[in-house]
């Protein structure tokens, strides 16, 4: 079964529009690598200032290929997407300062799943 990472992301209120504005702007940054499932992001309705990214692979070494290509390359502005979903960018300019104070990366296995039943 398929591996999940969960990417808390501590994001102070005046952030949080750029944060997403961010992440919407890295379309399709992940979505071409091999072994790409899933991806969200979740923003927080109460209670915290935490976003979640939740993306699925299909084996920790697809996520790790990832990490060490596409994701290294964005988030050292080698690549289209850049930071946090889109931070990076053309040209070769300062980086924007990131929107989230603080980041922990969460790992999973998926051990069961359900969907929905077809009529």
């Amino acid at each position: 079964m398929s591996i999940v990472k969960i990417n808390a992301l501590t994001v102070p209120a005046e952030q949080r529009e750029v944060l997403e504005r961010r992440f919407a702007s890295r379309a399709g940054a992940v979505e071409g690598s091999d072994g790409f499932e899933w991806f969200e992001l979740l923003r927080p309705v109460e209670g915290t200032d935490q976003y979640l990214v939740y993306t699925r692979w299909r084996s920790e070494e697809d996520f790790q290929a990832w990490m060490e290509g596409p994701m290294k390359a964005a988030h050292q502005g080698g690549g289209a997407g850049g930071g946090e979903g889109g931070e990076g960018g053309a040209g070769g300019g300062e980086r924007p300062k990131p929107a989230a104070s603080a980041s922990t990366v969460w790992s999973f296995e998926v051990v069961q799943q359900a969907a929905p039943k077809k009529a």
